[in-house]
């Protein structure tokens, strides 16, 4: 699926845009499903909070400017489940990580229309946080990305610098979602990756990335699909604990690991 040339850019900048990896019939049976959750779970809400939305945003912006998500839409979805474990993608995964690749989670983010939520600069590993780098999350485009819908955007090659620490408190002292400090970390300093309906953009879990508002009429919907080792282990953070299924290799045991079980966790 990956060239050596692809495998050596993305080691070097941290990010990979990878073109149809989903054909166009895939594609509309996962925007059908799509509609579906988003018309029936998805929530609709402020989003990311903090200090860097007064910089990002001007205040009446900042009042209307939303973010529509849902998380694990394999859990939902006959389409989504299929698209988790493309061979393609799972092919294009373990070129970057290894022989064996384990699902993560998936999350859907979509940009309404016109004040569609930006994001700051950030780690996805402040939110799922790693032991190392063998993690990569796949951004499964459902549509076309330019500047004015906010295409992702990263800072190539950060990830080589592992994890920088986020802030996650305002001035007053409130909790915040995680981000980078504003002034140091700046979207004109990133490289953006347009990318058309049915591409697949991958970035290393330690690559800083962020992205400008939609101020088109339509929304811009993304799914975020995030594959690891299975031997990296996770420290905190979003599915913290939670085994999820192998789409490449096996589930590697060594003398400590014991056998995953079917009990409720409490």
């Amino acid at each position: 699926m990956l060239s050596q040339e692809q495998i050596d850019f993305f080691n070097e900048n941290g990010f990979l845009l990878i073109p149809q990896v989903f054909s166009p019939a895939e594609m509309d049976d996962l925007e059908s499903d799509l509609d579906y959750l988003m018309d029936h779970w998805a929530r609709t809400e402020m989003g990311w909070s903090g200090p860097w939305r007064k910089v990002y945003m001007d205040a009446a912006t900042e009042k209307k400017s939303k973010l529509t998500s849902l998380h694990d839409l394999h859990f939902y979805s006959e389409a989504w489940m299929r698209a988790v474990t493309n061979p393609r993608m799972a092919d294009a995964l373990s070129a970057l990580i290894g022989p064996n690749v384990e699902l993560h989670h998936t999350t859907l983010h979509a940009k309404p229309p016109e004040s569609g939520h930006p994001f700051p600069m950030h780690q996805d590993n402040a939110f799922y946080e790693h032991t190392d780098g063998r993690y990569v999350d796949a951004l499964v485009h459902l549509d076309d990305t330019f500047h004015e819908n906010g295409e992702i955007r990263f800072l190539a090659g950060s990830h080589k610098r592992g994890y920088l620490p986020h802030i996650t408190q305002t001035p007053e002292g409130e909790p915040c979602t995680p981000h980078l400090n504003t002034d140091e970390y700046k979207l004109e300093q990133t490289v953006p990756v347009s990318a058309k309906r049915g591409d697949v953009v991958v970035f290393n879990i330690f690559t800083v990335h962020g992205s400008y508002i939609n101020t088109t009429d339509k929304v811009r919907r993304m799914v975020r699909c995030g594959y690891r080792d299975p031997e990296n282990k996770q420290i905190s953070g979003q599915s913290m604990g939670r085994p999820n299924i192998m789409v490449k290799g096996k589930r590697v045991r060594t003398t400590e690991t014991e056998p995953l079980t079917n009990e409720a966790v409490a």
